[in-house]
């Protein structure tokens, strides 16, 4: 071998053994970086139990007033029936005993042949707002805000009139086999006891229990 071409042959020699060396090294360990874990504190919250049961009965009293004459105490009972979710009928009978106390201080003498009331109908009503209400932060219980508008009858002054009822209230469910409600109800009839035929706007404000089975 000729003794000039001796540098270049050592110098590839070293050139490749340090290439193969570079490629047999491990490639460094990626670092790694620290893992947050959020604190989420987490609640028990009980969710509301909406009622399976579709019938239902119950008692209510409140406030009657005869359009003209004060309010006065009622008392009823009603029953009724959940076709679905959202629809459910709803029969009901109410009594009163109206104060003519006014009219006597008008009139010589009491102006009504009987100071008793008393009434019955059948309704449709709709529920508009299914929601909830809670109690503190861990007790929840299911409500519906419903509307309801009906026909039946109305004995008043020894006379029956046909009556139409229109309101709204609302449920608040204790268990799903109970519930406590509040209506709001007007009861419409017309009726000749000042001697003009007129129509009277009843305004009913009740609260009560009411039990599902």
């Amino acid at each position: 071998m000729p003794l000039f071409l001796r540098p270049f042959l050592l110098a590839a020699g070293l050139l490749a053994a340090a290439a193969a060396g570079a490629q047999n090294s491990p490639a460094p360990a990626p670092t790694e970086e620290p893992v947050v874990v959020p604190q989420v504190q987490r609640r028990d919250v009980k969710l509301p139990r909406l009622p399976s049961r579709d019938f239902e009965v119950g008692a209510f009293a409140g406030s009657y007033s005869v359009q003209g004459f004060e309010a006065v105490a009622v008392a009823g009972l009603r029953a009724g029936y959940h076709i679905t979710e959202d629809f459910f009928v709803e029969a009901a009978v109410g009594r009163a005993k109206v104060n003519d106390e006014t009219f006597r201080k008008i009139f010589a003498g009491t102006v009504l042949a009987s100071d008793r009331l008393s009434y019955y109908n059948v309704s449709l009503g709709y529920n508009v707002m299914p929601g909830e209400v809670f109690f503190g932060r861990t007790v929840a219980k299911a409500s519906a805000v419903y509307l309801i508008g009906g026909v039946g009858s109305t004995q008043f002054n020894d006379r029956r009139h046909q009556t139409l009822n229109f309101g709204a209230g609302i449920r608040l469910f204790l268990r799903d086999w109970a519930a406590v409600q509040v209506d709001m109800r007007d009861h419409i009839f017309s009726d000749d006891l000042l001697g003009a035929r007129r129509r009277n706007n009843n305004l009913e404000f009740t609260g009560g229990l009411t039990f599902f089975f």
